[in-house]
């Protein structure tokens, strides 16, 4: 029975990955409907506050976006790119990477891949090498970003074991940026130079390839700056209410004190920053739900909501085999608990869906909160197999060709990167976890 579930789960995860957008979520609410009327199985608890959560910052994340302060941020990026473009490869992840971890969302790298492919191309630097390498990047920062859903969803799950935001930032942090230059040292070697690849040759040949043109990333009004200002004000709020629990509000109920729990000082945090940025940039917010960025937020809710309430579903019902099945060898090689979370990012394209499905089995199985902080950046899966939007977008803003998806599929650009960038930021994670936590 426990392998028949296990099916539905597995195919509501690989159709739903296959529909695209909604589609993750709304098979996952199938399968537990599946599991639910089919298997008898008693739903869990949805992931309510996470979902909350997500909303609030993606819609702050929107405001800043209508109020054009990404696009202030990306003209800045610009600026660092060109004063420094035979280094692109080293600086474009560090771009992407403060872009994500200021942001929540590794969709804002849309605005500065094209940068990175002209000022690449300008400088003779073979644009696979800074595209592949601040894609994942991008992916990477999620993971250590205070207001990213998948951090929301981690500190939400290990909240019961005294985790406080810090615990989690002050080793992903420091853990994805080695993964990142190191994926940056490998992104480096990538290929043949541009004089002697044969595909941009080809192009060029063909004329196919138009000489390097600037594109000016246009000015941005001047409420922009305000906008980054107080949403960037907001992030360090959150930081500072999850690091240090004395500055949230108590009460004393039934003699008893309780203090305002994180899930709610980042709803509240979030949702008046949106509220700030609008009255202080004065943007309509009828444009907020049309944005790319609320739009790319909604879908990821949809997607936590069915699969994380369906993975959990599963799990919770057959704890007792997996406790008596799996905890002996998790426990002695922890290291496989972080290929799990791996493999389950590829399937699910979402760090924060992983971390909701997969993390309370973890939890479940006795291993510590320092070793589950540490296997965090695990999530970062995504690149693996070459479809994921931000990865399309890479291939497609390179006109030489050089960033590309390989005959065998799996042999693209992002593969060396992606991986080196994952296993040095867990290594990393372990190292950091055993001395600070």
């Amino acid at each position: 029975m426990i392998a028949l579930e296990f099916l539905v789960v597995l195919s509501a995860i690989l159709i739903g990955a296959r529909l695209g957008g909604i589609g993750l979520g709304v098979m996952g609410g199938l399968g537990l409907a599946v599991l639910t009327f089919g298997f008898g199985l008693k739903p869990t608890t949805a992931p309510i506050d996470v979902m909350l959560m997500i909303v609030a910052v993606i819609t702050a994340a929107a405001c800043l976006q209508v109020a054009s302060g990404m696009d202030w941020l990306v003209r800045q990026a610009e600026h660092l790119l060109r004063r420094n473009p035979r280094q692109i490869t080293w600086y474009a992840p560090l771009v992407t990477y403060g872009f994500t971890l200021c942001a929540g969302t590794g969709h804002v790298a849309y605005a500065v891949l094209p940068v990175i492919a002209e000022v690449s191309r300008e400088a003779g630097v073979r644009p696979e090498r800074p595209l592949s390498i601040a894609v994942i990047a991008s992916q990477a920062a999620i993971t250590a970003s205070p207001i990213s859903a998948a951090t929301v969803a981690l500190l939400s799950l290990l909240a019961g074991d005294g985790v406080q935001l810090f615990d989690i930032l002050m080793v992903a942090i420091p853990a994805t940026l080695c993964g990142v230059m190191a994926g940056a040292a490998v992104a480096s070697r990538l290929g043949p130079e541009l004089d002697a690849d044969p595909v941009y040759q080809a192009r060029l040949a063909a004329g196919e390839v138009a000489p390097p043109h600037r594109t000016d990333v246009p000015e941005s009004p001047a409420h922009a700056r305000h906008a980054v200002a107080i949403f960037l004000l907001a992030a360090g709020a959150v930081v500072l209410l999850g690091s240090f629990p004395a500055l949230r509000p108590s009460w004393q109920l039934a003699g008893q004190t309780q203090t305002l729990d994180m899930a709610s000082a980042i709803e509240m945090v979030m949702l008046s920053a949106a509220a700030l940025i609008l009255l202080v940039c004065r943007v309509p917010a009828e444009q907020v739900v049309k944005g790319s960025v609320f739009r790319a937020g909604a879908a990821a809710v949809i997607g936590i909501f069915g699969v994380a309430w369906m993975g959990d579903t599963f799990i919770q019902a057959n704890m007792a085999f997996f406790s008596g099945e799996i905890r002996a060898t998790v426990t002695a090689a922890p290291w496989l608990f972080a290929v799990a979370l791996f493999v389950m990012s590829i399937l699910l394209y979402s760090q924060a869906a992983t971390i909701r499905a997969l993390m309370p089995l973890g939890i479940a199985l006795g291993l510590p909160a320092p070793a589950l902080i540490a296997m965090f950046p695990a999530v970062n899966g995504y690149f693996f197999i070459p479809n994921y939007p931000t990865v399309i977008a890479a291939i497609n803003f390179d006109a030489t060709g050089s960033t590309r998806i390989g005959r065998w599929l799996l042999n693209h650009s992002f593969m060396l990167p992606g991986l080196t960038c994952s296993v040095v930021s867990v290594g990393a994670g372990f190292a950091l976890a055993q001395l600070l936590l």
